[in-house]
């Protein structure tokens, strides 16, 4: 079982900055790579960000240059540097983990990008 929990939501101007963690616990050795969704009202979820074990990235073409994922193995912990806000940038973002045998999903952190 993994458990993840996000935090860093919250309310920025545009072409602020925001970072976002994800910090997960249980049975850590499981997974495999971890990203960023996120989800705006009347818009399908959409992958924002991915990380491998290895450190491998890749990202949704509306963020590349402006977002960065990462990793801190010592806390267990993904990140999401968040740069250049726009509006457009607002929904909520859910950690997922991929593990050996499953599936795994955060509870989701509003970021809402407004003046």
């Amino acid at each position: 079982q993994v458990q993840l929990v996000e935090a860093g939501g919250g309310l920025v101007q545009p072409g602020g900055s925001l970072r976002l963690s994800c910090a997960a616990s249980g049975s850590i050795s499981s997974i495999n790579a971890m990203g960023w969704y996120r989800q705006a009202p009347g818009k399908q979820r959409e992958l924002v960000a991915h990380i491998t074990s290895s450190s491998s990235t890749n990202y949704a073409d509306s963020v590349k240059g402006r977002f960065t994922i990462s990793r801190d193995n010592a806390k267990n912990t993904v990140y999401l540097q968040m740069h250049s806000l726009k509006p457009e940038d607002t929904a909520v973002y859910s950690c997922k983990a991929w593990a050996s045998a499953k599936v795994y999903w955060g509870q989701g952190t509003q970021v809402t990008v407004s003046s």
